[in-house]
């Protein structure tokens, strides 16, 4: 799940939640994951320069999903290429005390990433040009946009405001993404076959026999 397979992060993601105590019913969950991979273990990242060699990263999160310490999930992932290059899935450490809140941490994590990628590149030889970042939710790309602290914002950990400077210096160019169309929701929750395979062949994963 951590270096090629985005497609079960969740899963596995989801599934660590209960490693301290597990029941049967997580024990045949994790099961289901195992033939998952069995069946699909020819998938493979597949790069194709012809559909553009700029970054793009999509974000989403989850509004307290935990039902327990009711904490958001923050998924995100970039693509380069059509390739996924980088991924994440989990819990944030901070209660988001609104879906706006939970969105706009997901955006800044999210953005710390795409710097780091943007300077690696960089290093390499290969800068990046502004970075796009695709949410769905329109507050937190507000909230983004114009950096002026509300009473509604501003309890929000400082760091969380990095994206607000990202935005000024021009590494990232935040748009509005439906949620429907977001294939950052298969790092959040679970979704059904149809929306899965919509979204997992967004990653740039496929069989290696189709081409």
């Amino acid at each position: 799940m951590l270096g090629t397979r985005p497609d079960i992060a969740f899963a596995v993601i989801k599934m660590s939640q209960f490693l301290a105590n597990p029941s049967q019913e997580h024990l045949d969950k994790a099961k289901y994951i195992f033939c998952y991979l069995v069946g699909m273990q020819n998938y493979c990242v597949v790069f194709d320069r012809k559909k553009g060699e700029s970054l793009q990263a999509f974000t989403d999160s989850d509004w307290a999903c935990d039902l327990v310490k009711h904490q958001s999930t923050t998924g995100f992932f970039m693509t380069l290429a059509s390739g996924i290059i980088s991924w994440q899935s989990q819990l944030q450490k901070t209660v988001a005390l609104s879906s706006t809140e939970a969105e706009y941490m997901a955006m800044s994590d999210t953005c710390r990433q795409v710097s780091w990628i943007q300077l690696l590149m960089s290093k390499l030889g290969f800068p990046l040009s502004e970075t796009l970042v695709c949410a769905n939710n329109q507050g937190s790309i507000f909230i983004g946009l114009n950096p002026v602290q509300e009473r509604h914002t501003k309890h929000i950990n400082i760091r969380y405001h990095y994206i607000c400077k990202c935005i000024e210096d021009k590494k990232v160019s935040v748009v509005f993404l439906p949620g429907h169309n977001n294939p950052t929701d298969m790092f959040t929750k679970n979704l059904p076959q149809v929306a899965f395979l919509k979204f997992r062949d967004q990653l740039g994963l496929i069989f290696p026999r189709a081409h």
